[in-house]
Parts: C-alpha cells; sequence; structure tokens
C-alpha cells in the first residue's frame, strides 16, 4: 500500500503539549484514499528536525507529506502556500539555538512554492465547516525551517507532493495562555489534516477561484 506521511512537533516554548504532534499521532496508522498514513513527531530543534523527516522520506518513500505546526493566535487552519530561505528564531529551540538572519539552505532559491492543492484544501474544510485560511508566510522558526527542507528535497530528488500546515491551540493551551487566543478541538485538528490529506490525494485541480488568498 502507498505511503502518506504526516509530520507534528513536539512541545516548545514551555507548553505541555503540540497539537501538531497529537494530530500525527492520531492519525498513524489510519487509511485515507486508499494511501497507508505514517504519523511522526519531529523535534522542535533546527537541523535535528529536518535531518529526521528526510530521514522518514528515504524510509517510508510516501507519495505525499504533509508537515504540521502549531500557531498560537491563529483562530483558522491555516495552509502554508510557500516556504521562505530564512532562520530568524524569535525564542530558542527546545535546545537552547536561535539562530538569526541566516539562510535555511546557503545555495537555495528566495522560496519554495507548496505543491499541495492549497486552494482545494481551503474549500474542503470550508465545506466540512471547519475554519481554514490560506497563509503565504509560515513564519521563521523551525516549522519554516523543515517546510523549507522538505521542499527542497522533493525539488532535487524525488516527485511528489508535499506542503505545511499550521493548526491553532488547543482549549487547553488557550486556557494557559495571556489574551484568551482563540483555540480548536483537538478532534477537529485532526479531521481538518484527514481532510488535508484526502483533498490532496484526490484533487485533480486546486480550485483557484473558490478560495482567496490571505494577504
Amino acid at each position: 500500500m502507498k505511503t502518506v506521511l504526516v509530520t507534528g512537533f513536539e512541545p516548545f516554548d514551555g507548553e505541555r503539549v503540540n497539537p501538531s504532534a497529537l494530530a500525527a499521532e492520531a492519525l498513524n496508522g489510519r487509511e485515507i484514499a486508499g494511501h497507508r498514513v505514517t504519523g511522526v513527531v519531529l523535534p522542535c530543534v533546527f537541523g535535528k528536525s529536518l535531518a529526521m523527516l528526510r530521514g522518514g522520506i528515504r524510509c517510508l518513500q510516501p507519495e505525499l507529506i504533509i508537515c504540521a505546526g502549531q500557531r498560537g493566535g491563529r483562530a483558522e487552519i491555516a495552509v502554508e502556500s510557500m516556504a521562505i530561505n530564512i532562520v530568524a528564531a524569535p525564542i530558542p529551540d527546545n535546545e537552547g539555538n536561535q539562530p538569526f538572519a541566516r539562510p535555511v539552505a546557503r545555495t537555495g532559491p528566495l522560496a519554495y512554492l507548496s505543491t499541495l492543492p492549497v486552494e482545494a484544501i481551503v474549500a474542503a474544510l470550508r465545506d466540512a465547516k471547519l475554519p481554514a485560511m490560506i497563509s503565504n508566510c509560515a513564519g521563521t522558526f523551525v516549522c519554516n525551517h523543515v517546510f523549507y527542507g522538505l521542499m527542497r528535497t522533493l525539488h532535487r530528488a524525488r516527485p511528489g507532493r508535499g506542503g505545511f500546515i499550521h493548526v491553532p491551540y488547543l482549549p487547553e493551551q488557550a486556557q494557559r495562555a495571556d489574551g484568551n487566543p482563540p483555540s480548536m478541538p483537538l478532534e477537529e485538528i485532526v479531521r481538518g489534516l484527514e481532510i488535508a490529506v484526502e483533498t490532496s490525494l484526490t484533487a485533480e485541480h486546486n480550485l483557484r477561484a473558490t478560495v482567496r488568498a490571505n494577504q
């Protein structure tokens, strides 16, 4: 059976949980559109996270890779449109590294576009009554580091669809955070990533006319 790789991140910045990790674990072993999902939790560490992702790609040879991460403060599932070649960590990673103003890849292009059907995914999420948006910036922390590295790997080494999705806080995280940020139940996050996988495997067109990109 063909494989889909879904990744999340371990908790970081003092958090006890990370919804992307819990969602990846929940999807592990599921069958979606004739594909077996392998869920993997990446370390929130520059370098190590990307090395682990690339190792998983070499081992599994997945047809589709969707990496997910936590984006506190957002109310929607955010499907990222591009990864940029910059690292500017606003906080240290889980090993205390805080690189700033350096490229992810010295010889890489300024950006890579996601090869997921971004607009189609957002349309499908909205059809399922899940709040969703297109995001044009995945940040400059470990999430973007992994996203850029993923797209560079796919561009240079093998064909296939891949991209990145940010998910909101869980309600328990929002309760502990300042400012009453928005949140989403884990079951909705899991369902959202499941829809993203299914749409990526089955969508023939990107449905560009159905969704307006968030500026």
